[in-house]
């Protein structure tokens, strides 16, 4: 399955905002969009057969995570599944208002948990902010001490979807629970790149979501260690534990489940491979631009997630000049604004570095070929501009 201009389209180097559905995933969930109609809470024979796929793909989750089948929850994004964290959290959490005590997240958190974290501060709910260094990694001496007594919840993502810097999730969970506060982590862009097990991370919560790792959009998962507080935020059915009403997706849940397993399977030999794609990349990059600057931190960041910034030139100004190039100035989720990016900004990096930078995402379709083709477009376009 190659993306790139052999097949018209332009190379496509966007993984962290959408990853193409794998032709594996998309034959597992044929089947139930063309007959496998039935409901999971339905007692005869179609219900059964989607209540065994839910359950099956529950468990390919939980295996692909280091959890329990029963700690899984699906959820119709990794939005829904943060907020259901978050705000389910603070529900069971808070006082007799549904107000108390602190939170804690990292300045460079996803909307889906900036926004409901900001929404609870709006409500009186104590929040700070924990600072990341130069790298985008949070800064551990300033987090032990915002993370105090009386802190509710902390809430930090395992990679970043801009620069693909890797927090150190355990030990910030470590400083979280020895002070009683529930950790939540948003592991929507490292899950299915890196590996995530839950234990060794120290979440009683985490987020994923089906469309970073080669499943379709309008999937995600939250999990939900057993005994962890957590109040559903929508209300309905008793489906997914009574936290998450509504009748199941069954094929794109069945999707997910796929998407899981083949993670698990070709995890250690996809992410060598696109470290060493990634790598090339900046090389040649590098060479063909003075003064190229890289944003993150190398080895400490997602093997496919390279950011970048373009001496002189705004980075929107140069993807515009590359239309056979399908990448990003930043999250996608901010597409169509030309304001320098919040996270690169609170890494304390220069509004003109911040303007200039472009994220290149490569993933398991992308090929040495497309690479190669993508670095010459980027410096011809740049010594242009």
């Amino acid at each position: 399955m190659n993306m790139g201009t052999k097949t018209g389209n332009p190379i496509y180097l966007d993984y962290n905002a959408t990853t193409p559905v794998d032709p594996r995933v998309v034959g597992a969930m044929l089947p139930w969009l063309r007959g496998g109609y039935g409901n999971p809470s339905s007692d005869h024979p179609y219900g059964h057969r989607a209540k065994a796929a839910v359950a099956e793909a529950r468990a390919q989750v939980a295996v692909l995570v280091g959890a329990k089948a029963e700690e899984i929850i699906f959820t119709g994004s990794a939005t829904e599944a943060n907020n259901l964290a978050i705000l389910g959290t603070a529900r069971v959490r808070g006082n007799a208002g549904g107000v108390g005590g602190k939170l804690a997240c990292s300045a460079i958190e996803h909307p889906s948990v900036s926004q409901p974290m900001q929404h609870l501060a709006g409500e009186g709910w104590q929040l700070t902010l924990l600072p990341v260094d130069a790298g985008g990694q949070v800064l551990l001496p300033a987090a032990a001490s915002a993370i105090s007594a009386g802190t509710t919840l902390m809430s930090v993502m395992l990679a970043n979807n801009e620069v693909g810097s890797i927090q150190p999730v355990r030990a910030l969970a470590d400083l979280a629970h020895a002070v009683g506060a529930t950790v939540h982590v948003d592991a929507a862009q490292a899950v299915g790149k890196i590996p995530v097990d839950v234990d060794a991370l120290g979440a009683d919560l985490l987020t994923l979501a089906g469309h970073k790792f080669y499943a379709p959009e309008g999937v995600g998962a939250l999990f939900v260690r057993s005994g962890t507080p957590l109040a559903a935020i929508q209300f309905g059915a008793g489906h997914e534990g009574g936290l998450r009403p509504g009748t199941e997706n069954v094929p794109h849940i069945v999707a997910l489940g796929e998407a899981a397993r083949l993670a698990k399977l070709e995890l250690d030999a996809e992410m060598a491979r696109l470290r060493q794609l990634r790598d090339t990349l900046q090389r040649r990059l590098a060479a063909a631009i003075p003064g190229l600057l890289v944003n993150g931190q190398g080895d400490a960041c997602l093997p496919g997630t390279l950011n970048v910034s373009f001496p002189g030139v705004e980075g929107w100004r140069l993807l515009a000049a590359v239309p056979e190039l399908a990448a990003s100035t930043g999250s996608a989720c901010h597409a169509g604004q030309h304001a320098a990016s919040g996270v690169l900004g609170a890494m304390g990096l220069s509004a003109g570095r911040a303007a200039a930078a472009v994220r290149l995402s490569l993933g398991r379709f992308t090929t040495l070929d497309e690479v190669g083709t993508a670095a010459r477009m980027l410096s011809a376009a740049w010594g242009q501009l």
